[in-house]
């Protein structure tokens, strides 16, 4: 993939797949109605056709020349910190994938895969009191998860279904409301905030790093198994990813701001309720700051491709590992 970024100027779209321009049209269309809708939501969108030649379509022509070297369902890790856009950015990716590169993509949101609630206050009550919250590894119904990537995987394919998860209720919806996968997937987009995180060192969990920590979690209870989940369980789920994308927040005071975002979008939705505060937000994100700043820090290096986000939420650079 060397110099990849260099071929793909403006001028430099060429014809990559018979009927070039009548795909590229009507993925371009498809791309601009989904940004429009999600505008309608409140999400303004910037330079949509810079960013579409500059980053979008690049990423896609990388995952589509990676796809077809390998005769197997291709798995694509896509992880940020919360609020960066890895949902929006990967319904474009599979807009893409689908209509121009013409491959069945679909989403894993790790979202969708949070233990019920009722199993949450147990491990509350058994390990710590910070479980009780969803997010951090160990929340997650691995074994759900990865049945739902084995089903995927399968040669005699099967339709399966996908849990959704209602974070407006704090639970997984029943079964009639999950998603059926009705045919193989040739590409996966396996989206979530902690996707491709790695543990930490026994000294760097015996430092607090903010106030829920010090306070909630004085014996390091919650931090410890968190990162154990990490070291262990987690890591086969994300060895079976063939490329990890990663979005870089400035900062993670952007978590903040931007998670903000989110939750007034989700208040503007009509069928959603229980949006957090300002002060529900501050304290929710402290569960997510350990993790999310050593992605910073490991990701930025060793992620497959890295896409800088700025200040404004723009999409700026683009990095692919060599």
């Amino acid at each position: 993939m060397k110099n990849f970024e260099a071929q793909y100027s403006n001028r430099l779209l060429i014809n990559l797949l018979p009927n070039h321009h009548f795909h590229f049209k009507k993925t371009k269309k498809k791309y601009f109605n989904f940004l429009k809708k999600q505008e309608i939501k409140g999400e303004p969108f910037y330079d949509k056709i810079g960013q579409f030649n500059k980053f979008y379509f690049p990423i896609c022509h990388s995952i589509y020349q990676n796809k077809i070297i390998r005769n197997k369902t291709f798995v694509i890790g896509l992880s940020g910190g919360q609020g960066s856009g890895k949902s929006t950015i990967a319904e474009i990716i599979k807009i893409i994938l689908k209509n121009y590169f013409n491959l069945n993509a679909i989403t894993f949101s790790i979202d969708n895969f949070y233990k019920k609630n009722l199993v949450r206050k147990k491990m509350s009550k058994n390990i710590s009191q910070l479980f009780l919250t969803r997010g951090v590894p160990g929340t997650h119904d691995l074994p759900l998860l990865t049945k739902c990537f084995k089903n995927a995987f399968k040669k005699n394919f099967k339709p399966f279904f996908v849990p959704v998860f209602n974070k407006s209720i704090d639970d997984r919806e029943p079964k009639k409301k999950w998603k059926k996968i009705n045919k193989r997937p040739e590409v996966i987009i396996f989206e979530g905030w902690c996707v491709g995180a790695s543990p930490q060192s026994n000294y760097k969990l015996n430092k607090s790093i903010n106030h829920l920590e010090k306070i909630s979690d004085k014996k390091l209870t919650w931090r410890k198994k968190v990162n154990k989940e990490l070291k262990n369980k987690y890591k086969k789920i994300f060895k079976l990813i063939d490329k990890l994308i990663f979005l870089k927040v400035p900062s993670f005071k952007y978590v903040f701001k931007w998670r903000l975002l989110q939750e007034k979008k989700l208040n503007s939705n009509k069928k959603e309720s229980k949006a957090m505060n300002k002060n529900e937000i501050k304290k929710f994100i402290m569960y997510y700051e350990r993790i999310t700043k050593q992605m910073l820090i490991d990701l930025s290096k060793s992620a497959d491709i890295v896409i800088g986000l700025d200040r404004k939420h723009k999409l700026n650079s683009l990095k692919f590992k060599i």
